[in-house]
């Protein structure tokens, strides 16, 4: 089977990187053992499609090539892998207005959207938002599809929330309106955890920090629950605490409203 050719805007992405990288039109040309006019149309063709003619590089001291501004931003996304490298996305990276490139749960987007888009606008920054579930979400920002990503799943404890962490933070009691314990304590404003002593429990599934934060909170307060059910997003829980009767910890997300 013959070696799949590069579509052409990645050729020519390919002549702008090795130009970059050494430092000249000649020296790019000789890494990639083509004739240097070859080089300085692909630059050409690529500054024209995606810069409507604008400079990518420029000209510094002892005539080295350095990136313009437009040329930064492009550069920057040709880390990512070459499938995710189209047209629109290259376009975008040439852009000259300031760009966020948003990933959000969906259940984050009900209360966080509307803020973000209020102070976006505000500040003439264009918008992408995107939605996906928590590894999703991690694969598009640790690839670069995504700039921020929001999400109640924390990333893996060495780059955000340990259980330790977790621990600390607020959080508020959820029950289904038939459980005792929304019965129990209807009038309450607030619960403590002994509360929860004996009652039919929702918790996070066992690999997410949250559910390693439940698991320490009962043992810090000699608390036994009865666990009925396990998820891993806000989009599955609401219908096991109304089908088990059960109540659920969360964090309380109240504090992240603009």
């Amino acid at each position: 089977m013959p070696p799949r050719k590069l579509q052409r805007h990645l050729v020519w992405l390919e002549s702008f990187t090795a130009a970059v990288e050494a430092g000249s039109i000649d020296a790019a040309a000789e890494h990639l053992g083509v004739a240097r006019s070859v080089v300085s149309e692909h630059i050409r063709a690529l500054e024209e499609v995606l810069a409507d003619g604008a400079a990518l590089l420029e000209r510094g001291p002892g005539r080295r090539l350095q990136l313009s501004a437009r040329g930064e931003r492009l550069y920057a996304g040709t880390q990512t892998p070459l499938h995710q490298l189209d047209v629109k996305r290259l376009m975008d990276l040439a852009r000259v207005e300031p760009t966020l490139r948003l990933g959000l749960n969906p259940t984050l987007s009900m209360s966080l959207l509307g803020g973000i888009a209020q102070d976006a606008a505000a500040t003439d920054l264009k918008l992408v938002v995107g939605f996906g579930g928590s590894h999703e979400l991690m694969r598009q920002v640790q690839t670069r599809q995504q700039d921020l990503v929001l999400d109640f799943t924390p990333l893996p404890p060495h780059e955000g929330v340990d259980t330790e962490s977790l621990l600390r933070m607020s959080f508020v009691v959820i029950a289904g309106p038939d459980s005792t314990l929304a019965q129990a304590h209807s009038s309450r404003r607030s619960l403590d955890v002994k509360d929860l002593q004996g009652q039919r429990f929702v918790d996070w599934l066992r690999d997410d920090p949250y559910g390693g934060a439940n698991s320490a909170r009962f043992a810090a307060h000699g608390v036994s629950v009865t666990e009925v059910g396990r998820v891993e997003s806000f989009l599955h829980l609401y219908e096991l605490l109304r089908a088990y009767k059960a109540c659920t910890i969360a964090p309380d997300v109240r504090p992240t409203q603009p």
